[in-house]
């Protein structure tokens, strides 16, 4: 009978932690195929990753002016952790016409 009394602070500590815990980092997929970045355009959120899987036969890049340079081999992946908010365009060196845009929120 007197165990109910010292759960209860325990039960409440427990649901405060549970509310209280930041929502884990998302992996946002984007595919790379005949040349073209799908989807071409993303929202994600400081500390999510984005990966791109490479389907083509050749390598390509996710490349940000003054920012991340990610190569990606043929039939590989390449990755990289958002850090900073703010909208993103990116591209492949290789191959310039491929565009990719990221909207990275809080």
């Amino acid at each position: 009978m007197r165990a109910a009394p010292l759960i209860r602070p325990l039960l409440a500590g427990l649901a405060l932690a549970l509310v209280a815990s930041p929502a884990a980092a998302a992996t946002i997929e984007v595919a790379i195929d005949k040349l073209v970045f799908s989807p071409a355009s993303v929202s994600a959120k400081v500390g999510d990753t984005i990966e791109w899987t490479n389907k083509d036969v050749f390598a390509h890049t996710a490349t940000v002016n003054g920012g991340w340079d990610v190569t990606i081999p043929p039939k590989a992946k390449g990755e990289v952790t958002l850090k900073q908010t703010g909208a993103v365009d990116y591209f492949c060196r290789f191959h310039p016409n491929m565009k990719g845009h990221v909207e990275v929120s809080p």
